[in-house]
């Protein structure tokens, strides 16, 4: 991480990743990078749908294979780069008929690295393989969900499932959130974890560092007025006023299961999420 003097208050607690350290400061290849539009939150209608987003500095879409199904195929790494639209780093890889992709970089791989894409590979991070022949403790990124799919899950910065075991046909793998859940094992993975495991520390220091993101301000209910929010109100400082937590709305959020009492993948949960 890297933090700064503090010459102003917003510099007093900033800090980000040192990126001299980890990327190679090579241009992005303009063959795979797209304008995407920005709706802003709103839906076709013009209505916003959701909240808090907007605005933020120009950036342009870097299309990324999600599936790296090339059995049999080695790669190079050409280069590592930063994607204003994930936070993992990403990686410009040249296969060896020519073509070159974008794909999540694993933490530790480095510019001029050779990976391997097969149902059995070496086990060395950033070799992409079937889930049945990855041995128990072994971290994953980038996991299919059915053959062919492409990878699904474990994809932000520093985010890993652990192999718990290999049986009847399933992978069981242990999630971020602590959930196991059973994945077919003839799905494709990625070994090791996915780069930049240093997000989680950065802090942005002021507001306008989030309006770069493109993130608008949320304001609190209780800070509105009784017509705007169940919470708004009272004479300065108020408890909320209601049993249960409400959205803006009025819907109970706390407490409330969201899944799908009917949902067909709720027999591949082994073991629910913890709870906090």
């Amino acid at each position: 991480m890297k933090s700064f003097s503090p010459t102003s208050p917003s510099r007093r607690s900033f800090t980000a990743v040192e990126y001299r350290k980890l990327l190679t400061g090579d241009k992005p290849y303009k063959k795979l990078m797209q304008k995407l539009h920005d709706s802003a939150g709103r839906n076709s209608a013009g209505r916003i749908t959701q909240r808090h987003q907007g605005g933020g500095n120009k950036k342009m879409y870097r299309v990324w294979d999600n599936k790296q199904n090339k059995l049999n195929s080695s790669v190079t790494v050409e280069t590592i780069e930063y994607d204003p639209y994930r936070t993992a780093f990403i990686s410009l890889i040249k296969y060896e008929d020519g073509t070159k992709s974008y794909i999540l970089t694993p933490h530790g791989v480095q510019k001029g690295a050779v990976l391997l894409i097969a149902e059995a590979a070496p086990l060395k991070p950033g070799n992409r393989m079937q889930l049945k022949n990855i041995p128990v403790g072994y971290q994953v990124h980038n996991i299919e969900l059915q053959p062919g799919q492409g990878g699904k899950i474990i994809r932000s910065a520093g985010s890993y499932a652990e192999v718990l075991a290999n049986a009847d046909g399933y992978t069981d793998l242990k999630m971020p959130s602590g959930e196991v859940r059973r994945v077919l094992w003839t799905c494709l993975a990625t070994l090791g974890q996915v780069s930049n495991i240093e997000h989680n520390l950065v802090v942005g220091g002021k507001a306008g560092r989030s309006r770069w993101l493109g993130v608008r301000p949320t304001v609190r209910g209780s800070a509105m007025n009784p017509v705007d929010h169940p919470y708004g109100g009272g004479e300065g400082s108020q408890p909320r006023g209601t049993r249960k937590p409400k959205d803006i709305w009025g819907n109970v959020t706390g407490g409330r299961k969201t899944r799908k009492k009917r949902n067909p993948t709720s027999r591949l949960i082994v073991k629910r999420r913890n709870k906090k």
